[in-house]
């Protein structure tokens, strides 16, 4: 392939992956919001209780419906905390929130088809599920910080008026959480679309190809620093893929980059003692690794 056709196929990348992506984006956060708005702050928090396992299936749910990213989840959490929700059902919102939302697991169908999906989808529930639970089991309610957390998506507790008058609300949302997504998913697509067009085969087949043992928690490792929405790096996982990564190490990538962050690490401080953020952290990176050896199951 030549160096212009090269460049053609990076270019007709970017814009087909871009154009897919905010499309999904600005559908799927106008939907939630309208959801959201209509079943109220109060409800909510009230929704949330029950027995501990009813508990944990319901915030994983909401977490599911809500497309937040791992720091746009903080101010949300701390609204359901002090609004005395139960703990197991806070938490299991925090893990599914930025990795179980529509937007993800139809992003993950149209990359790698509906089986590795549904595999994902299955992948993070159980593992949420578990995770959850254990930490209520084990008594990490009491490492929870009383602290009140300002600014951000507190969901609005003012009453329904109607899906007419809702709606423009709505797309101002959508548009305006679409804003500050920009910079980061043209970054992110940008990569994709270099390592997908540009990236030897070989090279990528040699560090994180199938057969490597230690492709797997590598790429776990390489993506806990950095702070990416999944739709960010589902992109790249998709192009380090396509250039020779397995599958089980992209999605150790894709989970462990869009689940945790060195920013939203920070701002659990003001609401989680060391005990369990240390905990949380390690719970996620669980996942990572669970994630990576089962997903590719599904395929």
């Amino acid at each position: 392939m030549s160096a212009v056709d090269t460049v053609l196929d990076v270019a007709r990348t970017f814009a087909t992956i871009t154009a897919e992506l905010v499309v999904l984006f600005v559908a799927i956060t106008f939907a939630v919001t309208l959801l959201m708005r209509r079943i109220g702050a109060d409800k909510l928090a009230g929704w949330l209780g029950g027995s501990r396992g009813k508990g944990i299936i319901k915030g994983a749910a909401f977490g599911a419906l809500t497309p937040f990213c791992s720091c746009s989840t903080i101010p949300v959490l701390a609204g359901i905390l002090r609004a005395k929700a139960p703990f197991a059902a806070a938490i299991s919102f925090l893990i599914a929130s930025p990795i179980m939302d529509p937007f993800v697991f139809v992003a993950v169908w149209m990359l790698f088809g509906w089986k590795v999906a549904a595999g994902f989808t299955v992948v993070a529930a159980v593992c949420t599920y578990l995770i959850a639970s254990l930490m209520d089991r084990f008594g990490f309610a009491s490492q929870v910080k009383q602290v009140k957390v300002s600014g951000g998506q507190v969901p609005d507790s003012t009453p329904w008026r109607g899906l007419r008058a809702e709606t423009p609300g709505a797309w101002r949302t959508a548009l305006h959480e679409m804003k500050p997504m920009i910079k980061p998913m043209v970054i992110g697509v940008s990569i994709g679309a270099v390592i997908y067009g540009a990236v030897p085969t070989d090279l990528m087949a040699a560090v994180a190809g199938d057969g490597k043992w230690y492709a797997i928690p590598l790429a776990a490792l390489v993506a806990l620093p950095l702070y990416m929405r999944a739709e960010t790096a589902l992109p790249i996982g998709f192009a380090l893929m396509e250039r020779g990564m397995n599958l089980g190490a992209v999605f150790a990538f894709v989970i462990a980059a869009s689940a945790i962050s060195p920013p939203e690490m920070t701002l659990l401080t003001k609401l989680f003692k060391p005990r369990l953020l240390a905990t949380f952290g390690a719970s996620v990176l669980g996942l990572a690794l669970a994630g990576g050896y089962l997903v590719p199951l599904f395929a």
